[in-house]
This record gives structure tokens, C-alpha cells and sequence, in this order.
């Protein structure tokens, strides 16, 4: 069975929590498509380099889930030659035997317009630097001006900026429960199957 579930969003709404949850649900693969860039970015150099050189072990690296790797993430992923060197590898994944869950930032408006599932992930920027703040600590209002500053290039960048695919399914997590959100998210998946 091909089937793909497209999971985009803003940083920290929630999109990994959500994608891991429908993986172990439905028993698909997984992939946080943010880890390619975050790793294109931790590797340094030339970045078009960096993505076409891409392996599986660059994405286990320990420093990816640092605010300074999603920083690096959101410059590299603006450059189209960077992109490009992406999208093969995740249209594979997507359409690959046995469903896929992958979650970003241009999954259902780009890498797989043709999802049978597409779900927006989002929040306010507050409730979102405050999740992120939870995870990495340091200054809270660093850490919100460093959100909006991310949501400002990931939503006015000229290649496939962030914004909400034709069909997804808004969530909006701002004042729901991890299991409030993970359940309207299984509802559209299981609606979707039913229908095919």
C-alpha cells in the first residue's frame, strides 16, 4: 500500500509529536524531513555540497535538535539548490511500499501535493517559544524572538515557502492536549483509509 500522510507547520507546534504517534499507529515509516536540513546546516561548508552528500549517518549526529542546527536549518532550507538536492530523496520515502508519515515545512504544497492525508501543524509563536524554551532552556525571550525570526524566513522565503496545503486539515495546537491532538490527526488518517 502507497500511502502519505504530508505533516507541515511552524516550529515546535508539534509536527514530530504528531507524525511519530501516527507512525506507531499505522505502522509507517517516518521522517522529520527538518533533520535533512538541520544536518545539511551542522555539516558547514559548502551547503549544496553538504546536501548532495547527504548519508543516513548525518542524520544521527547528537547536535540537531539544538536551537543552533534549526537556525542553520531554516538559512540552508531557503536556498533552492539545497531544496532541490532534498526533494528526490523525500518523494521516495513518501511514495515508498507500506505508508510514510513525513513532517516539515513544504510537504503537502511541494514534496507530495498528491498526499492521501495533509495536516497543518500549528500554534501561537508564545505557546511555541514556550515549548521550545521547555526543551533547550536558556533565555525565554531569545528564544521567542528566535521563532518568529525562523517563522519570518520560513513563511517569505521565495522557494516553497510554509503555508497551508490546498485540503490539509488544520490543527491547532495552541491549547489542546498532545492526545487531543494526536486523536483528530488519527481521525483524518482513518477517515482517509476508509476511503480508499
Amino acid at each position: 500500500m502507497i500511502f502519505t500522510v504530508a505533516i507541515d507547520g511552524p516550529a515546535a507546534a508539534g509536527k514530530g509529536t504528531i507524525a511519530r504517534a501516527l507512525a506507531a499507529r499505522f505502522g509507517f515509516a517516518h521522517l522529520d524531513s527538518g533533520l535533512l536540513y538541520r544536518a545539511v546546516g551542522a555539516k558547514g561548508g559548502d551547503p549544496v555540497m553538504a546536501a548532495k552528500a547527504l548519508t543516513g549517518r548525518d542524520l544521527q549526529r547528537d547536535d540537531l535538535r539544538t536551537l543552533d542546527a534549526g537556525q542553520a536549518a531554516s538559512v540552508v532550507a531557503a536556498i533552492p539548490a539545497v531544496r532541490a538536492a532534498l526533494v528526490d530523496f523525500q518523494r521516495r520515502f513518501a511514495r515508498a511500499e507500506g505508508g510514510a508519515v513525513i513532517d516539515g515545512r513544504d510537504i503537502g504544497t511541494v514534496i507530495c501535493p498528491e498526499a492521501e492525508v495533509k495536516l497543518y501543524v500549528t500554534a501561537s509563536a508564545p505557546v511555541r517559544a514556550h515549548r521550545r524554551w521547555l526543551e533547550v532552556g536558556g533565555d525565554e525571550a531569545r528564544v521567542l524572538a528566535e521563532v518568529q525570526a525562523r517563522d519570518a524566513r520560513d513563511m517569505g522565503r521565495a522557494d516553497a515557502p510554509l503555508r497551508v496545503a490546498d485540503g490539509a486539515v488544520v490543527l491547532d495546537t495552541s491549547v489542546m492536549t498532545v492526545d487531543e491532538a494526536v486523536a483528530q490527526a488519527i481521525a483524518a488518517v482513518e477517515a482517509a483509509l476508509g476511503g480508499a
